[in-house]
């Protein structure tokens, strides 16, 4: 039987690397650490979090993390900011208790639809969430599937992005769609689109929806590519209140699509995000755990594909200095 990833024999009474790396979870990604844990071979590290009386968040590291190569693990989701700040409170206490290398695991990345500066007088927040992480101590950071990739140059430290399309790519080819096409849901989402409908060798089409910058309010003129007859895969880095994944899959329902599937990362889902896209046409809605899912909707027609192994993987390979990108074949 295979030794999990990381684990290796100890000799001559030296530490091996898997003994010195710990992986700690967050609050709002303790069961995603348990599976990158398993992944592993090892235990989550043990830590406690609580908050006052006066609203103010507290941790307390559980075990020793001297000279260790040290892995946190919080995504960004609902409460956002009391999530970040209990990242940012781990990181300083790490850094205090003499961690020799602290890496940000941050799944969803906080603030990264904050990307760019696209109307007068409004903050770029991603790149502050980035300053904020290195101040408090964060040597690198590990996420998936930003929102935008400039947000990588945000940073001093390294970062390394991982992609969610081989998983996805994989559950989709597994189902065997007939006459399936991929449709991008707006031009922005063109490229990742493309990326997958190149992997799966399946047609591309793009809904031509355009956002009004000042008022937000959306307007789609149709599909550019031939949707009719096929069976249209709706693919998109989150979905948030999914107002904008149920106008691509009535706009491909009207331009003649048979069976609509839906699929993102980051299942952000808004409160009645999941109910509102179950009481669409679609068939499945396809999303991977980057996020928890709090959302109390039917969740008949939900897929989750898990991100851990991925995960585990890279972990592994950054604690052991070799490649990362071979994982996203």
């Amino acid at each position: 039987m295979p030794r999990p990833i990381g684990q290796r024999h100890t000799t001559h009474g030296r530490r091996t690397p898997a003994q010195k790396m710990k992986v700690f979870p967050g609050s709002a990604s303790v069961d995603l650490t348990r599976e990158i844990c398993k992944e592993l071979g090892i235990k989550p590290g043990k830590v406690k979090y609580k908050k006052f009386a006066n609203d103010n968040t507290f941790c307390s590291i559980q075990e020793n993390v001297r000279e260790c190569d040290v892995f946190l693990v919080q995504t960004s989701v609902r409460p956002v900011n009391d999530n970040l700040m209990e990242a940012l409170i781990m990181i300083d206490a790490l850094v205090r208790a003499s961690a020799k290398r602290i890496t940000m695991v941050m799944p969803y990345y906080a603030y990264s639809r904050s990307d760019k500066k696209d109307r007068p007088r409004i903050p770029i927040t991603a790149s502050l969430v980035a300053r904020i992480l290195e101040t408090a101590g964060a040597d690198r950071l590990l996420t998936m599937d930003l929102h935008a990739e400039q947000i990588q140059g945000f940073f001093s430290v390294p970062v390394d992005q991982l992609v969610a399309k081989p998983i996805v790519a994989r559950y989709f080819s597994k189902l065997k769609i007939k006459n399936p096409v991929v449709v991008a849901p707006d031009a922005g989402s063109a490229r990742r689109s493309g990326a997958y409908a190149e992997r799966l060798k399946y047609p591309l089409a793009i809904i031509d929806k355009r956002r009004d910058k000042i008022t937000g309010k959306l307007k789609i003129h149709g599909v550019v590519g031939d949707v009719k007859g096929h069976n249209a895969i709706i693919l998109d880095d989150e979905i948030n209140s999914g107002g904008s994944i149920i106008r691509a899959i009535e706009t491909v329902i009207e331009a003649g699509a048979k069976d609509v599937y839906a699929g993102c990362t980051h299942p952000v889902f808004s409160p009645d995000a999941l109910k509102k896209l179950e009481n669409t046409e679609v068939k499945e809605i396809v999303v991977t755990n980057t996020v928890p899912i709090f959302d109390k909707g039917r969740k008949n027609k939900l897929k989750v594909l898990s991100v851990a192994p991925l995960f585990a993987r890279s972990v592994h390979s950054i604690h052991t200095g070799t490649s990362v990108s071979r994982h996203f074949k």
